[in-house]
């Protein structure tokens, strides 16, 4: 009867951290949508919602502290317990980066746009929000060779956001009054970059999940520039 309790906890674990993730998900991809669009209505939405991916985050670390006090799991579903709690945490960040890019579309008013650089950033969040879905389903599955394949994806996101970075300074070095909006570019870009290293983490727990061991999938992550 405890067992079948216990794997019934830990379904419900890893169903609410999936909807996390989704959770997480949407709100990256429409973060940067606002930002591109103008959107302030969007952006409002995605800071309101951050309230839901934070609850989410405390009830599945309560619950979790909860599961290994009450069930004292061991080995594997010991494992299984502190790989959400710490995939959770890298949801959580993942989403205070999106409100953060929300919050830029807010602050930003009537600045002259770079839309060739703006077109970098929307196709660096498009690679950045399938890397979040991938990680889901690999999570999901536990898929080692998956998360691993996944990891490697963050040296496009690296690449993306070295690009944006080298543009917009010589944008603003040859038009000073391109400073503010440039800055804000740079801004939005390293959030983005940021979301990739949190997708690798929680690669690296996948990793561990399946295996046991904690391992470095990507030492080429980007440090600021």
């Amino acid at each position: 009867m405890l067992r079948s309790q216990f794997e019934e906890d830990l379904l419900n674990l890893h169903n609410q951290f999936y909807e996390m993730g989704m959770l997480v998900s949407k709100a990256i991809h429409s973060s940067v949508q606002a930002y591109i669009k103008h959107d302030r209505k969007l952006a409002q939405e995605v800071i309101q919602q951050d309230e839901l991916v934070n609850q989410l985050e405390v009830r599945l670390e309560k619950k979790s502290f909860e599961m290994i006090a009450l069930q004292q799991p061991v080995t594997t579903d010991l494992r299984r317990i502190i790989t959400v709690m710490k995939a959770s945490s890298d949801l959580e960040r993942m989403g205070d980066h999106a409100v953060s890019i929300a919050k830029s579309t807010i602050r930003v008013k009537g600045e002259t746009r770079m839309l060739e650089i703006e077109k970098a950033i929307n196709e660096m969040s498009d690679y950045v929000k399938k890397m979040v879905d991938n990680v889901l389903i690999a999570y999901v599955k536990t898929d080692e060779e998956d998360a691993k394949m996944i990891a490697q994806m963050d040296n496009k996101v690296n690449q993306c956001y070295r690009d944006i970075y080298y543009q917009t300074i010589q944008s603003m070095k040859n038009n000073p009054e391109l400073v503010v909006i440039g800055t804000d570019y740079l801004s939005v870009a390293q959030y983005l970059e940021r979301i990739g290293d949190y997708v690798t983490n929680i690669c690296e727990w996948i990793v561990y999940l399946a295996t046991g061991k904690i391992s470095e999938l990507n030492t080429n992550r980007t440090e600021t520039l």
